[in-house]
């Protein structure tokens, strides 16, 4: 049983850190783990070992082997209390590239399960699906002669991916007719970067003026994807920026969740002269400072940033780097607060599985790390006083709608004069959208008069995200205490039903006729020393004091139900004397 010991020590070795491995027959030498706790491999693991040792031999039922060693690597990330730290199983890598890299292999296409059947909602550009004549609203109604009727998107997804090369044939319904497709599935590289509309003389490629006359663009980046910097370059050079003719930009990282750091400091790059762009610094690496090189700067232009809650970490970066450096101002609201740097790690005893963990926290050139935790009362990168502009989760749904709609990929497209994109009143009433079109009316404005003017809600940025954030965690509280009344309803109900009597609480702390809030509740310790006075803002007490581990004290009962004369003398507390050396 020793040797399914080592084996066993070896796979959560892999998972835990960094090791010092000696391979060999027989090896009984001390493996040695670099925890920086003191703690070696052999001391950490028996416990570990025993349990699973323990259970295999002699539990009621068979075990099962990858789920214990899955739920004890899930445990050891769970105890770090880090939401970014994860473990990927072989299994899921894929998809884990597919959506840290925006890469994976498969036709290509924008998918939606629509009446039961897959439905295209584009194809993407350069893609084998574009390629072989699909187009939205085609209906995939077999893959490799599988219906789809029925199943779920994931279902669908893992049908249409596979190997590079592979032929996949699809049975595809177009306005009545049917007929079959044969794709060859090829490695899909998710374009980040995208402009205000599609070109109406190749709809495969986007348009970045969204004002021709003044030479002001609108650049949006969904994600910081390996390379998505030289998108970003090559979209800069379509509008002349290189050259100087590029008179203002505005650059849309809204709902963008971050990526690879690497690229957020090269764009950065492409704006600054000079100055910090960020630094980086853990426990285990040193800091790092990156500044900015005149070299490659593209020449100035104003811009602005649109930034929201949806903003995260590389995206925070970027915005940051911008506005301390005093190189662009922000639109929006206030971003999300991720201020770490997370590593990915393909495990060497695990079979392809990965772990991407935090390894570094990120500053911005100010030294401020822009972390949001529980008790932060401040976080992430705020509008630029003055632009400040909210947006409605109303307004959101209609926006992304809109968006999604100009986004896909037609074939004979032809322009539409009635698109104004150069007209923010027109943005805010076609494309829904309140935060572009302040965006939009503000490098105009720059660009007309070189000065920035206020076109959002001035002094409201942080008062406004906290008085929001307020609201919504108030409103979460309301809504879970009118969950627990119901539910506490229905078991009163379902418990009268099955004994014919109305239960009473297993802890009925106090009478449910009196009303509370307005009182007090002393606190004093076992020795019956005074700790604390607490005013009562609300009746929910009993309700809280039901879980925290406390009872009636003796004679409380008889008390309780006796009543209260309020111009009656307070009884005296006699207190023990306590002797504070003690």
């Amino acid at each position: 049983m020793r040797h399914g010991h080592t084996l066993f020590k070896a796979m959560l070795v892999t998972a835990v850190g960094a090791i010092a491995l000696v391979a060999g027959m027989g090896f009984s030498g001390a493996l040695k783990l670099n925890t920086g706790s003191g703690i070696d491999s052999y001391e950490f693991l028996d416990p570990i070992v025993d349990v699973h040792s323990t259970l295999a031999q002699r539990y009621v039922h068979e075990i099962d082997d990858k789920a214990l060693q899955a739920a004890a690597i899930n445990g050891m990330l769970e105890a770090l209390n880090d939401p970014y730290t994860m473990f990927v199983p072989p299994v899921e890598k894929n998809e884990f590239s597919k959506e840290l890299l925006g890469e994976y292999v498969g036709i290509g296409a924008q998918i939606v399960m629509q009446d039961q059947w897959l439905t295209i909602v584009s194809p993407l550009e350069d893609s084998p699906a574009i390629r072989a004549g699909i187009l939205p609203g085609d209906r995939i109604k077999e893959i490799d002669g599988k219906s789809t009727n029925g199943k779920t998107d994931v279902e669908c997804v893992q049908m249409l991916t596979g190997e590079p090369g592979t032929p996949v044939k699809l049975l595809i319904e177009r306005k009545g007719t049917e007929f079959t497709l044969d794709i060859v599935r090829n490695q899909i590289k998710t374009r980040s970067v995208k402009g205000v509309h599609r070109d109406e003389a190749d709809a495969t490629r986007w348009q970045y003026l969204i004002d021709p006359a003044r030479k002001v663009a609108y650049i949006r980046l969904t994600q910081f994807t390996p390379k998505c910097s030289d998108e970003i370059d090559e979209a800069l050079k379509s509008v002349g920026a290189d050259k100087g003719q590029l008179k203002g930009l505005v650059l849309d990282l809204r709902g963008d969740p971050g990526g690879v750091l690497s690229e957020a400091e090269r764009i950065a790059d492409f704006f600054l002269k000079s100055g910090v762009i960020v630094s980086t610094k853990g426990r285990a690496v040193p800091e790092k400072i990156t500044r900015a090189e005149e070299p490659g700067t593209y020449p100035d232009f104003p811009i602005a940033v649109l930034i929201n809650g949806s903003s995260a970490s590389a995206s925070e970066v970027l915005a940051g780097a911008l506005v301390e450096n005093n190189r662009a101002i922000t639109v929006g609201t206030r971003t999300y607060g991720k201020g770490s740097v997370q590593t990915v790690e393909t495990l060497k005893t695990g079979k392809g599985a990965q772990l991407k963990f935090t390894e570094q926290g990120y500053y911005l050139p100010s030294g401020k790390s822009i972390t949001r935790k529980d008790d932060s009362a401040t976080w992430g990168v705020d509008p630029t006083d003055g632009f400040f502009v909210s947006i409605t989760d109303k307004e959101l749904i209609d926006l992304v709608r809109v968006r999604r709609e100009e986004e896909v990929i037609r074939s004979g497209q032809a322009a539409d004069a009635a698109k104004k994109w150069s007209d923010p009143d027109w943005i805010l009433s076609y494309l829904k959208d309140p935060q572009l079109a302040a965006a939009l009316k503000a490098v105009q404005v720059k660009v007309d008069t070189g000065e920035w003017k206020p076109t959002g809600e001035p002094g409201k940025t942080q008062a406004s995200v906290s008085i929001g954030e307020l609201t919504r965690l108030e409103l979460t509280r309301e809504r879970v205490l009118r969950e627990l009344t119901r539910l506490e309803n229905r078991i009163t109900a379902l418990a009268t039903t099955a004994e014919g009597t109305t239960p009473t609480h297993t802890n009925d702390l106090l009478p449910d006729d009196i009303k509370l809030e307005g009182g007090k509740l002393e606190i004093y310790d076992k020795d019956g020393k005074h700790i604390s006075t607490l005013r009562l803002t609300d009746d929910y007490l009993e309700r809280w004091l039901m879980d925290a581990g406390v009872e009636k004290a003796d004679g409380a009962a008889a008390a309780s139900d006796k009543p209260v004369d309020p111009a009656a003398p307070k009884p005296e507390v006699t207190k023990p004397q306590v002797d504070p050396a003690k």
